[in-house]
């Protein structure tokens, strides 16, 4: 096995962890954003809030996609799942 072979080995199995760490924690992470994100806003007087905003929204627009990253949990873009 070479070199790259185990970098790309070592990168699945982090991505795996950090998967199984989101599907775990992933309410508390969100509730994190949110906490931190108001903390940062409280501090700047509100002089960033749209950018705090926003920056905390793609926080966790991308907490979303490694949430949903298993197969058949994936949602259309209107987010709610297809009627069975």
């Amino acid at each position: 096995m070479g070199f790259l072979d185990k970098l790309k080995g070592a990168k699945d199995t982090v991505a795996d962890k950090v998967g199984e760490a989101v599907d775990k924690h992933g309410d508390k992470i969100e509730s994190g954003l949110d906490k931190a994100a108001g903390f940062v806003d409280d501090k700047t007087g509100g002089k960033y809030h749209a950018k705090i905003e926003g920056a905390a929204g793609k926080a966790k627009d991308a907490l979303g996609k490694l949430e949903g990253d298993h197969p058949g949990d994936e949602q259309p873009p209107g987010g709610t799942p297809p009627a069975p």
